[in-house]
């Protein structure tokens, strides 16, 4: 098969996971003669079969030893044998997946290069060899091989997921896409092992895709300077009081606040994708209930009707889950469901099912219904807090106490020193300052660095110091 494609003629088709070098895939004699980039097909092939999805392009050797070389300079001894063969050098290239990779790795070694004349120089798009029927069907994620070269290599691949996570969504080409321009990040994501697109901002672990993704958020959010594109557990905001029904300052309902750019992202939609997902005829029931209660419990106490009759809908698929209904069942109109909803906050919604009533408060008592595990989390934080607050509290005030001793100290050193000095050296009938009085600076001294060896103790802590020495030298009161 022959087609023209971005201004060239005649370029012949290829076939899935074929690989090459140079023109007309890759460019050739960039930035200097002898440069020859390499090219690579993935397996996906657009919607009208006209050329690949997934296109991949390797640097020219000379660019990677020259990388290399600079990784060597800032890390001495921690590159390869210089005399590895071609095919390790292979195995260690960077990999290309999109067109926005290949700008941000131009931009940053060749700022003056023209981008333009050097996407012209050859074509990005390559065509696809339609196939007889028996060819190999499409996969679903073409980065799995060549994100295992990334791995296998040292070097800042711009395919590499920061987290060393296979499944992140960044090796996937739709996905980079789907997410661009991106936000400049250099707080969180200036961290070593710290992925936006697979990475909690909250816990900063990875987050799972399995079942749809239903136990994380990706916050959309354009702040101006691009999408944020961060990502978080679902349970770890609704530990953090950043998703839900949320009171006080930061006022949610029914929202997600995203921690890093401050942006906000409505449950509603999100819920309805839950209950897509919950719809699937092979998943689990145990995993049918975890989704239905996270569902939930993003809703319950909102002041939004829709969030309120989507809450009543869950409530009662979880119900009739518990009592063994069908599949087909659960997603049914019950005749015998009947909520009734207020604009009061504190209102109670009745839900009759199956002739079992049961209540559903909503508005400032809406945190009963969170998990007890969640709950329990959060009681701990809580109470972790209280105790760093108090502590740091009783480390100030024996800061305090033992800097004020350890200056009464040297005074009265200093103090002695003088009057010793002047005993010394004035005449008898002019003397101001007594032998006795020295000898009582001395025994003020003793008694003052007894005190201040008895207010050491402290250093085991308050709990396990004497209370007397805690109420007479810190002037803390002591409950019995």
């Amino acid at each position: 098969m022959e087609m023209e494609n971005n201004g060239f003629l005649n370029l012949q088709a290829v076939a899935p996971e074929m690989s090459g070098e140079g023109f007309p895939y890759a460019p050739e004699n960039w930035p200097e003669d002898g440069d020859i980039w390499g090219w690579r097909t993935g397996r996906r092939i657009v919607a009208n079969r006209s050329h690949f999805q997934d296109r991949y392009l390797y640097l020219p050797n000379r660019l990677i030893r020259a990388l290399k070389e600079e990784k060597e300079k800032e890390n001495p001894g921690s590159g390869a044998d210089s005399g590895s063969s071609s095919s390790s050098i292979r195995r260690q290239q960077h990999i290309f997946a999109s067109k926005l990779a290949v700008e941000r790795y131009i931009k940053t070694y060749f700022p003056d290069a023209d981008i333009d004349a050097f996407f012209a120089s050859f074509s990005w798009k390559i065509p696809a060899l339609r196939s007889n029927g028996n060819a190999l069907p499409i996969a679903a994620v073409p980065l799995q091989q060549i994100a295992q070269e990334a791995y296998d290599s040292d070097s800042g691949d711009v395919v590499k997921c920061k987290a060393r996570n296979k499944k992140c969504t960044s090796l996937v080409l739709e996905e980079i896409e789907k997410y661009s321009p991106a936000m400049h990040c250099d707080i969180c994501c200036s961290e070593p092992g710290f992925c936006r697109d697979c990475c909690c901002i909250l816990c900063c672990k990875t987050v799972s895709s399995a079942y749809g993704g239903y136990n994380y958020i990706k916050c959309q959010v354009n702040s101006g300077g691009g999408i944020c594109g961060h990502v978080a557990h679902m349970e770890c905001a609704l530990r953090c009081l950043l998703a839900g029904k949320v009171g006080g300052n930061i006022g949610l309902d029914a929202q997600y606040h995203c921690r890093r750019c401050d942006g906000r992202t409505d449950m509603i939609s999100h819920v309805n994708n839950l209950l897509q997902t919950c719809r699937a005829a092979d998943l689990d029931d145990e995993i049918r209930k975890k989704i239905l209660n996270l569902g939930a419990c993003l809703l319950r106490g909102s002041q939004k009707p829709v969030a309120k009759e989507l809450l009543c809908r869950i409530e009662l698929a979880i119900s009739k889950l518990k009592c063994g209904t069908n599949l087909e069942d659960i997603w049914k109109e019950d005749d015998s469901f009947i909520a009734h909803s207020a604009d009061n906050g504190n209102d109670v919604m009745e839900v009759m099912v199956y002739d079992d009533p049961f209540e559903v408060r909503t508005g400032l008592e809406s945190y009963d219904f969170l998990p007890r595990s969640i709950k329990l989390e959060s009681e701990v934080d809580q109470v972790l807090r209280a105790l760093r607050k108090s502590q740091e509290l009783e480390y100030k005030v024996a800061e305090e106490t033992l800097q004020d001793q350890k200056t009464y100290l040297k005074n009265l050193y200093q103090q002695l020193d003088c009057e010793k000095y002047e005993l010394a050296c004035q005449n008898s009938s002019t003397s101001d300052v007594s032998s006795s009085a020295v000898r009582e600076r001395k025994k003020q001294i003793r008694r003052e660095v007894a005190k201040f060896e008895i207010m050491k103790k402290v250093a085991n802590g308050f709990g396990r110091t004497s209370n007397d020495i805690v109420k007479e030298h810190f002037g803390l009161k002591v409950i019995d």
